[in-house]
């Protein structure tokens, strides 16, 4: 059985920048408000778990890029002195929670209405894969048989539609072609052979897809025809005019594309 698909969830983080330069996120507002909290940078970086120059650092940082001290020295008192955020300090971190708050309700009902989003996900990185072969069916492995040097991979692209392939065992390891797995099948248009009277015919070719002729464009050697598929796929051949002349193909008619295993190139997702 194979195991099932994580989840993708959604995320996301909210930061300020001031004329392209970064003000602070998260990370930098969190280090003022334990500046606040303790009324020390020592104690603040420590709680951050980052050296004082680096906190210093980032405060020298912020303050030059508000335009105005968000934290200042105070000297004296028993303790020595200290720091503290000034008003403007204080007030920056305040509406920087509510903001942040804000921005994690957004992204938690984002998150919410992405069901199916790992779906969407692959089948977006399978229509922005560029090849030379014109026929893509992706789907999930269904059977692996193997053989002495070449194995026969079953990919399912639909219910009542199957893509059988033949490749190398090394293929199939090193692709992860494994039952549940998800994989996709290239097939050239000109490795399909069309045929119209196949009832009662057999043929030693491993894939046989009967459908309905969608359309032909016609070229000065050759035509391609294109099936309409049960379930909504096509495929498409590229055979001479004057084969499509002598099966008398037709938009509407019926017609069966063929080709062999070894005829079809499997990948899988990245």
């Amino acid at each position: 059985m194979a195991e099932p698909q994580a989840r993708i969830q959604l995320g996301g983080s909210v930061w300020m920048t001031v004329d392209g330069q970064n003000l602070g996120g998260s990370g930098r507002m969190q280090l003022l408000a334990l500046v606040g909290a303790h009324g020390s940078i020592t104690h603040a970086a420590k709680a951050m778990g980052m050296s004082y120059k680096a906190a210093w650092d980032a405060i020298d940082s912020m303050n030059n890029l508000a335009g105005e001290p968000l934290v200042e020295r105070v000297a004296g008192g028993k303790g020595g002195g200290g720091t503290r955020l000034t008003p403007r300090g204080a007030q920056l971190v305040h509406n920087f929670r509510l903001i942040e708050a804000e921005h994690q309700r957004f992204i938690a009902q984002l998150d919410g209405q992405a069901t199916g989003l790992a779906d969407d996900y692959l089948f977006i990185r399978r229509i922005s894969m560029h090849t030379s072969a014109r026929n893509h069916f992706a789907g999930t492995v269904t059977r692996v048989v193997h053989g002495a040097v070449n194995d026969e991979v079953e990919i399912a692209v639909r219910p009542g539609l199957c893509i059988v392939a033949t490749v190398t065992h090394e293929s199939v390891a090193g692709l992860g072609l494994a039952v549940g797995a998800q994989a996709f099948a290239l097939v050239k248009a000109t490795s399909i052979v069309v045929v119209t009277d196949a009832q009662g015919a057999r043929f030693s070719a491993r894939n046989c897809l009967t459908g309905q002729v969608a359309r032909i464009t016609p070229g000065a050697v050759n035509d391609e025809v294109v099936l309409d598929l049960p379930g909504g796929a096509t495929v498409a051949a590229i055979i001479t005019h004057g084969s499509c002349e002598a099966l008398g193909l037709a938009v509407g008619g019926t017609a069966t594309a063929i080709f062999k295993a070894s005829s079809v190139i499997v990948g899988a997702p990245a």
